[in-house]
C-alpha cells in the first residue's frame, strides 16, 4: 500500500491477503519446499524469497524509503554480510570508532583475515573521515545516534563525502528506527538494523535487516545466499506482527525518554546525561535537522556505584539488549563493550560509571519514581 505515513506503512505495507480465508493477517507459510514449474519465483528460505520473508522485506523497504530489504537471522549477520559483499581483498574501509561493541569487535577481529584494510576514526567531524580516505577506500560506515554515547553525526555530509570519493556509505540505524530517521533520504546507500531491538520490540526475536537500492541489494543478496543467514517463516511472522505497532511504540518511547532525560539531567546523583533531545547535547541541533524524533535510548553516568544502583531498581530490568516495550538498563563496559579494552573505552568516552537506559512504554512517572528511589538509596 502506497502511503507517506509511517503508521500506515507499519500496518499495511507488504501484507499478503490469504486467498482462501481472506484473513486480516499474513498466513505463516511454513514450507521449505516449493514448486519450481510454471512459477515466477523459485522460493527457498536461504534465497530470502519465501512469502513471509518477502512480506517483511517489502514493509521494511517502504519504512526506510529504500528499494530492497533483506531480512537476516541477526543484526550481526546483516552487518557482516553487507561488509563482505561490498568489500574485496585489498580494499580499505573507514569506520566510526564509536560503534556498537559487536560491530567494533567484528571489524578488529575479522577484516584483516580477508585482506581488507580498515581505519577507525575518532569523533564526529567530517574532516577526520576525509583525512582517512586512501586510494583503495571503498566503504564508509557510521552509526548515529551511536551506541552507547548517543553521538550525532551529520548524515548528509557523510553521504556526500562517500559519493564524492566513490565509496559506498553504510549506516547502522538501530537506535533511531525508521520512525525517527530515514538515512536513504539523506543520501546513504545502505541502512542496517539489529531488528532484535525496536523492529521486533518485544524482546523475543533475533533478526537483522539491510535496506538499499536494487543494485546494491543484488550484490548483498548474492553473498547472503552463500553465507546462509536467513530467517524462518515463524520469526518473519512475529516480526511483521511487531512492525505493525512500531510507530505507536517508538513515539511513546520518544516521549518517555525525553521526560526521563530531563529528570536525570537535574538529579544531584547523576554526573552526565547523553540524549540528543536535551538542548545542551552537542548534537541537538543536528539531530533536529535529520531526525523526526530523538529516540528511546539514553545513557547517563551515576555518581554512585553503578552495580548497586542497578540492583536497587524495582521496575527497570537489567538486560543486555534494548528497544523492547519494557524499560531495561545495562552497563556497556560489562556487556556491549566488554570485549573492547578499558583503554579503548576510555578513549571514546565510555566511563565505568556509564549506564545505558532503553526506555519502554510504561507510565513515565512510574519509571521516574523507580530511578529516583534507586539514585537516593543508601549505598
Amino acid at each position: 500500500m502506497k502511503s507517506n505515513s509511517k503508521a500506515t506503512q507499519c500496518v499495511h505495507s507488504g501484507s499478503i491477503v490469504d486467498p482462501i480465508t481472506k484473513g486480516a493477517v499474513t498466513p505463516i507459510y511454513t514450507s521449505t519446499a516449493y514448486d519450481y514449474i510454471d512459477v515466477d519465483i523459485h522460493a527457498y528460505p536461504r534465497y530470502f524469497n519465501t512469502p513471509n520473508q518477502r512480506v517483511v522485506s517489502e514493509k521494511l523497504a517502504a519504512l526506510e524509503n529504500g528499494e530492497r530489504a533483506i531480512i537476516f537471522g541477526s543484526g550481526m549477520a546483516a552487518i557482516s554480510t553487507v561488509l563482505f559483499a561490498l568489500l574485496r581483498q585489498g580494499d580499505h574501509a573507514i569506520f566510526q570508532n564509536d560503534l556498537y561493541g559487536g560491530t567494533h569487535h567484528a571489524i578488529t577481529k575479522e577484516m584483516e583475515k580477508y585482506g581488507i584494510e580498515y581505519t577507525l576514526v575518532d569523533g564526529i567531524e567530517v574532516s577526520s573521515y576525509e583525512k582517512a580516505i586512501k586510494p583503495n577506500t571503498r566503504l564508509l560506515y557510521i552509526e548515529t545516534p551511536s551506541n552507547p554515547l548517543l553521538k550525532i553525526i551529520d548524515i548528509r555530509a557523510m553521504a556526500n563525502l562517500a559519493k564524492t570519493n566513490n565509496m559506498v556509505s553504510v549506516i547502522d540505524n538501530t537506535f533511531a528506527s525508521p520512525i525517527n530517521q530515514n538515512p536513504i533520504d539523506l543520501g546513504i546507500d545502505v541502512v542496517v538494523h539489529s531488528g532484535t531491538k525496536y523492529l521486533g520490540g518485544h524482546s523475543d526475536i533475533c533478526c537483522g535487516i539491510a535496506v538499499s537500492s536494487n543494485d546494491l541489494g543484488q550484490q548483498i543478496w548474492e553473498s547472503a545466499i552463500h553465507f546462509g543467514g536467513s530467517l524462518n517463516a515463524q520469526m518473519c511472522y512475529l516480526l511483521e506482527r511487531s512492525l505493525k505497532t512500531l510507530a505507536l511504540r517508538v513515539n511513546q518511547q520518544n516521549s518517555n525518554a525525553q521526560t526521563i532525560s530531563e529528570f536525570l539531567a537535574s538529579h544531584s546523583k547523576v554526573n552526565k546525561v547523553y540524549y540528543p533531545g536535551l538542548i545542551n547535547h552537542e548534537g541537538h541541533e543536528l539531530a533536529k535537522s535529520q531526525m523526526s524524533g530523538f529516540g528511546g535510548m539514553l545513557s547517563f553516568e551515576v555518581k554512585t556505584d553503578p552495580d548497586k544502583f542497578v540492583k536497587t531498581l524495582r521496575m527497570i530490568k537489567p538486560a543486555m539488549s534494548l528497544g523492547g516495550i519494557e524499560s531495561t538498563i545495562t552497563s556497556p563496559p560489562q556487556t556491549s563493550h566488554s570485549k573492547i579494552s578499558a583503554e579503548e573505552r576510555a578513549k571514546v568516552g565510555i566511563s565505568d560509571y556509564l549506564l545505558r537506559l532503553s526506555v519502554g512504554i510504561e507510565d513515565v512517572n512510574d519509571l521516574i519514581n523507580d530511578l529516583d528511589q534507586a539514585l537516593n538509596h543508601e549505598q
